[in-house]
Parts: structure tokens; sequence; C-alpha cells
């Protein structure tokens, strides 16, 4: 085990991950000049609807059959009634036609939808329920202000290779939370250092749940730590974001100065890596980035704001991808989703990607922030490790609900008490 592992995790004589030296938190105080960075600087990575038969449309047709197609019991059979009957009978095939159209129609569009969409590639997985279950406490179970929403954890881990499964670690930890009434949207970041129990009683880095026990450990620990309900998740690798990028068309970002220098240098790195080519951004300002260029603009850290900036980058992205979205028509944003469908892993069976992008349009996100709050946390060592303390985390966490579901009354779980307390030991803050 190197140093490396030494000073970030307590693996246990394990090592998660061939890329653990990739993560060096101590660059920024490392005193070097930015030009003077070497190129492994730059090698840290950062509803379900179901269609009903209309209601009734088996009677109708059985009455068409029935009454159409043999005169009723007492009905005269004279030949006066042939025309009326004729009419009847009319009637009764354009009825039957209208059906079959429409039903000709319903699975026309259930093709278009569940078979153009490439289902094959979806990397679904199934989650442990119990394990998921166990980990939502009494008070977040049966708080009335968060059953109006729906809460989706997306993972943006460091994956060159498509890794996306565990043994890899969560550079981007982001809880969106859905209001099912008007389609708003608020983000927020959950910081990789930040510490919190890994969900098993130990404590460190919350990125490193992903490492041990990948996204059913990840889910846990948020909903442990956080008094969160999250039952779902997506996860997206590199290439991945890049290619959603690139579908879209590219999205509309304002790059800071700052920021220039780093994302070509990642960029031209994810690009050999990637085995794409990559064009360097100019300039700063408001411009039009492609997948790779938005990608590498996500991983840049090397800024005065650090890892809580780089945080920032990866949610606006996230929301110039919805802006472009929300422009394109169903049969582009099929092409957006048989792009990412190979390149995603996650809870989600085809029907509910299918909600979701049928939602699009009336998706906003309205508000985007980071736990722990700005107010509310420290940087500091515990042991060996970088790490980001939440001061307090019990404090934290009523304001976390406060921000997503406006229950500014919100009391926390004894557990999360106890987290509280402990990291406030361990961290003396």
């Amino acid at each position: 085990m190197s140093n490396r592992d030494d000073e970030y995790y307590d693996r246990g004589g394990r090592r998660p991950s061939q890329r653990d030296d990739r993560y060096r938190d101590d660059v920024r105080s490392s005193g070097r000049s930015r030009d003077s960075r070497s190129r492994r600087d730059y090698d840290d990575y950062d509803e379900r609807p179901r269609r009903r038969e209309p209601e009734g449309s088996a009677g109708r047709g059985a009455r068409s059959s029935r009454d159409y197609d043999a005169p009723r019991r007492g009905q005269s059979s004279r030949p006066g009634s042939a025309g009326k009957n004729g009419k009847k009978k009319n009637k009764a095939m354009i009825l039957l036609i209208s059906e079959i159209a429409v039903a000709l129609l319903l699975i026309f569009a259930a093709w278009h939808i569940f078979y153009k969409i490439d289902v094959g590639k979806v990397g679904k997985v199934k989650l442990d329920e119990e394990a998921i279950n166990e980990s939502i406490s009494d008070e977040a179970a049966e708080n009335e202000h968060m059953k109006g929403y729906t809460n989706i954890v997306l993972f943006g881990v460091d994956a060159r290779d498509e890794q996306l499964k565990k043994k890899t670690r969560t550079d981007s930890i982001i809880i969106c939370s859905i209001n099912n009434d008007n389609g708003e949207i608020k983000l927020c970041s959950v910081y990789r250092d930040t510490y919190l129990n890994l969900s098993n009683d130990q404590y460190n880095k919350c990125n490193a749940a992903y490492v041990y026990g990948g996204p059913d450990q990840a889910i846990a620990m948020l909903n442990m730590n956080l008094d969160m309900d999250i039952n779902d998740f997506i996860t997206i690798g590199f290439r991945g974001l890049t290619d959603v990028v690139d579908a879209l068309g590219g999205v509309e970002i304002n790059v800071p100065d700052d920021v220039v220098e780093h994302l070509n240098n990642y960029g031209r790195m994810m690009a050999k890596e990637l085995k794409l080519d990559f064009k360097d951004v100019k300039s700063s300002g408001m411009q039009r980035l492609n997948g790779l260029q938005a990608t590498a603009y996500c991983r840049v850290r090397y800024t005065a704001g650090g890892d809580f900036d780089r945080a920032a980058r990866q949610r606006e992205v996230i929301q110039a991808c919805l802006v472009e979205a929300k422009k394109k028509s169903p049969s582009e944003l099929e092409k957006v989703a048989n792009s990412m469908m190979g390149e995603i892993y996650t809870s989600f069976d085809i029907s509910d990607i299918v909600k979701l992008l049928k939602d699009v349009p009336k998706y906003e996100i309205v508000e985007q922030n980071g736990f722990p709050e700005e107010s509310m946390r420290a940087t500091g060592k515990i042991g060996k490790g970088s790490m980001v303390i939440p001061v307090n985390l019990e404090s934290n966490v009523k304001w976390l609900h406060g921000f997503l579901f406006n229950d500014t009354e919100y009391a926390v779980s004894e557990d999360v008490k106890k987290y509280s307390e402990k990291i406030s030991a361990d961290s003396g803050k």
C-alpha cells in the first residue's frame, strides 16, 4: 500500500482502485506555480406510466357484435327495417375501424419509444431494496414535506475505462430533488471530501462509500447522514458526459479567465485517453463548449475556490444541458438518450427513462447549492486526510431540508444527532 493510500483511506489492507494516486488534495497547497504543474497534476478526476385500455372498449366491441350482426330478440326482421339495420352496421364498422386505428397508433408509439431507444445498452442495476429502506430514517419516511418530491442522486465517477459499478471514486455527488407537482428542480452537491459515516460506522471522505460498496452503499450513506429517502441513482463517466453534451449540440458556458488554462490541460489529456480530438478554448467568456470541453470544464479544481467551485461548475453544466434538452424535439431527445445508454449505470428501467424524457419540457432548475452549506463548513485534517467538515452535521441537515423541501422546522433523527457528535469529536469542530 502506498503512502497515498495511508493518507486518504483506511482500506484495511485493500487497494480499491488502481487510480488512487490521482486524488492529490495537497497539490493546491504545495507552493508550486501553475506553470510548473506536471502532467500528473491533471490526472485527478476530478414515474412509470402504464397505458391502460380505454375503459369500456371491450364492452363496446361486444355490443357492436351483438347489436348489429343479428336481430335482437323481438326485433322486426321485415324488409322495411333493412335500411335502419344497414345504417347501424355502417356505424358499427366505423367505430370498429376507429378503434383499430387508435390501437395501431398506440402500438406504433410504444415501438417508437421503447425500441428505437436502445434498451439493450442500459446499464441497469437492481439495488438492495431492503438495505436501502433500512437506511431511511423514520423521520424521513414519515415526513410530509418530502412526500411531494422525487429524489435522485447523480454520481460522476473517475472512470476512463467505464468502470461505473464500484471500486471507483465519485468525484461528483449531486442530489437532484424534483417537485412532482410543478417540475421544479433543486440541485445540491455533496462535496466529495465531506467527512461522514460511510453507512457502516466507519467515518471518512464520503466518496469512499462508492469505492467500497458501489451505489448501494453510497445511497445508504446519503440517506443515513442527511435524513434523505433516495431510492434511485444515475452514474455516468467521462465519456458518457462527453457524448451527452455532443448529442445536445454543445452547451453555453461562461468560462472564467482563471479556468481556461486548466480546462485545456485536462482536455488535451482526456483526448489522448479517450482517443478523441480536442480543440483548445482560446479565451474566457460566454461560449459554446463541445462535449470534451464541457467535461474538462467540470474537472477543473485548480482555482481559488478549489473543489467547491468545481462542484458549482458541475451543476452549471447540468443546468446548461437541461436548457439545450428543452429545445429538442422528441426524435432529437431519442438521439440524446441513445448516446448515453451505453455510458450510464442506473437503477432506472426503460419506462422510468422514457418518463423522465417525456417530462423534460416541464423541468426547471430553480436553485442549486452545496453541502455542507458555506457558512457551516470547515476544512482540515482528520488523521492524515484533508476533509470538508460539517459544522455541525445536525445544523447542516436542518438547512438541507429547508433548502430542498422548504421544511424550515425539520427535526433531525436521533441517528443524525449521533453522527454529528462523532464528527465534532473527531474534528474538534
